[in-house]
C-alpha cells in the first residue's frame, strides 16, 4: 500500500489583538498532522511541528507540503524525527515541499535529516518563493546509510532539489555506486551526511548584512570540529549558504544549530529559542 498525502499550512498576522499574533491554519488530506501552535517567543512567533505518522517513505508515497506565510507574519516548523526514504523495488518516494512568503514575512524551515536506506528511490524537493521584503533561515540535511547500525548506503539513487525561483537552484543525484562522488576527494570523500543552511531574502541583501551573515557563520565554523568541511558563500545577492560535509548527522546539525542561532542573534535581533522537540 502507498501513501498519498497533503498539507496547506497557513501562516497569519492577526492584528486584532493588543499584542500582534501570528496564527497558523491548515488543511490535510491523508497522514501528514500540525501539532499544536506554541509560543516560546511570544505571539509574534508561531512555533510548529509538522509530523508524518507512518515515519517514512516507500516507493510509490508522495507527500505534497505548501506553506504560505502572510505578510508580517513568522512561522517557525521543524519535525520530531527524520524523514526516512526506505529501500523501493521500482517507484520514487517523493517528498515535494513548496513555500510562498508575502512581504515582511519570515519563516524558519527547520526540518530533521533526510534519511537515505540502502536501495532507496527517492526526490526530495523543496522550492520557496520569496516576495520582495520577505526572509528565510531554512536548512536541508540529508545522510546516507545507518552507520550507527552498520547498514551502509551502497545502492540506491537520492534526487536531491532546492530552488528560489530565479535566484538560487541546486540540482543533484546522489548515486550510492558513483565512488567518484560517494568517496573521491572532489566529493563527499568517504562523509555520509551532505548539510546546507541558508538564509534568503526577497530582496537583495546589503553588503553590510552579507558580511554580517557570512561572519557570523565563519565564527561559529572556526570554533567547531567540522571546521576543515564546513564553508560560507553567497551565490546569489539573496541568498547565504553554509555547506557541511560530516561522517553522521549529529555533528553536522550541531553546527547548524549553532549558526541559526548566530544568523537569529545578528540578522533579526532574535534569541536562540529552540523548538521544544529538539529537547525531547
Amino acid at each position: 500500500m502507498t501513501w498519498h498525502a497533503s498539507l496547506q499550512l497557513d501562516y497569519k498576522r492577526d492584528a486584532s489583538s493588543a499584542a500582534p499574533r501570528t496564527v497558523a491554519h491548515f488543511r490535510h488530506d491523508g497522514p501528514l498532522r500540525i501539532l499544536q501552535s506554541l509560543y516560546p517567543e511570544g505571539d509574534a512567533i508561531c512555533h510548529n511541528v509538522l509530523v508524518h505518522p507512518p515515519g517514512g517513505l516507500v516507493g510509490g508515497d508522495t507527500l505534497d507540503i505548501r506553506v504560505s506565510v502572510g505578510e508580517n507574519a513568522h512561522g517557525l516548523v521543524t519535525t520530531p524525527g527524520a524523514t526516512r526514504f526506505y529501500r523501493s523495488d521500482a517507484d520514487l518516494a517523493v517528498q515535494r515541499v513548496r513555500v510562498d512568503m508575502a512581504s515582511g514575512s519570515r519563516l524558519e524551515w527547520l526540518p530533521l535529516e533526510a534519511l537515505a536506506y540502502n536501495d532507496c528511490k527517492a526526490l526530495n524537493e523543496a522550492t520557496f518563493a520569496l516576495a520582495p521584503g520577505a526572509e528565510l533561515i531554512g536548512w536541508d540535511v540529508t545522510a546516507f546509510g545507518l552507520p550507527h547500525a552498520q547498514q551502509p548506503y551502497l545502492r540506491g539513487r537520492f534526487q536531491q532539489h532546492l530552488e528560489i525561483p530565479g535566484v538560487w537552484l541546486e540540482r543533484g543525484r546522489v548515486d550510492a555506486t558513483d565512488a567518484s562522488l560517494m568517496d573521491g576527494p572532489l566529493g563527499m570523500a568517504g562523509h555520509r551526511c551532505l548539510a546546507t543552511l541558508f538564509f534568503a531574502t526577497g530582496t537583495a541583501l546589503t553588503r553590510e548584512r552579507r558580511e554580517i551573515a557570512l561572519d557570523a557563520a565563519r565564527r561559529v565554523m572556526d570554533m567547531h570540529g567540522l571546521r576543515d568541511t564546513a564553508g560560507a558563500t553567497s551565490p546569489h545577492d539573496q541568498v547565504i549558504a553554509v555547506r557541511v560535509l560530516a561522517p553522521v548527522v549529529e555533528p553536522a546539525m550541531d553546527l547548524l544549530r549553532q549558526v541559526w542561532r548566530a544568523w537569529r542573534r545578528e540578522l533579526w535581533q532574535l534569541g536562540g529559542e529552540q523548538p521544544r522537540i529538539w529537547s525531547t
